[in-house]
């Protein structure tokens, strides 16, 4: 795995299984231009063509990211992952295993009917909002690891998501020293005059 952290975002898009052998299952992990909830104090977009460079060679679909759970994969060939105008789609046969069974129930009942991803990101950007929370726009992702199907929308707060907002967070309040300090030097010139 890559020395960077991994970031896992859900979205609560509908998963659909066919009615053709009925094990055919398609979602998208990701929505382009679509802003997400909050997120520990911001809020994220995707933007359209962020995934266009990424690394979506060996990516795995799993049962809530859990690498013992493994329903398909695409340097196997049991799944396809593409890149189109609404986002990250993914589509793959349901095995035929204890797990593939159950989950395929789960989801044709409902029970099951979000879709996660986990990722790192190749470049980003913050954006300060006046009356709003940041906002960070996601350029580029480098890797794409899993999709997922997920019971829950599990928002895993990551050490590199933190760094990033911290880093973004110093450098607002290091603008405004900034500005402090100048405004103290017109002010100190101003009355020495």
């Amino acid at each position: 795995m890559s020395k960077k952290e991994t970031e896992k975002r859900t979205y609560s898009i509908e998963f659909r299984a066919d009615d053709g052998d009925g094990r055919k299952v398609s979602g998208y992990a990701a929505i382009y231009s679509s802003t997400s909830n909050e997120l520990w104090g911001f809020e994220e977009i995707i933007e359209r063509g962020a995934f266009d460079n990424a690394d979506l060679s060996d990516v795995r679909a799993l049962f809530n990211h859990d690498p013992n759970q493994i329903l398909a994969r695409t340097s196997s060939g049991t799944m396809k992952l593409e890149s189109d105008e609404t986002g990250l789609r993914y589509e793959f046969d349901m095995p035929d295993t204890t797990l593939g069974r159950d989950l395929l129930t789960m989801m044709k009942r409902g029970d099951i009917s979000q879709s996660s991803f986990a990722f790192t990101i190749k470049d980003d950007e913050w954006e300060e909002r006046e009356g709003a929370l940041p906002l960070r726009h996601i350029r580029q992702i480098d890797r794409v690891y899993d999709v997922s199907p997920v019971t829950y929308p599990a928002y895993e707060k990551t050490s590199v998501t933190a760094r990033s907002f911290d880093a973004f967070k110093d450098k607002q309040a290091q603008a405004a020293a900034n500005d402090d300090i100048e405004l103290e030097t017109e002010i100190f010139i101003l009355n020495n005059e």
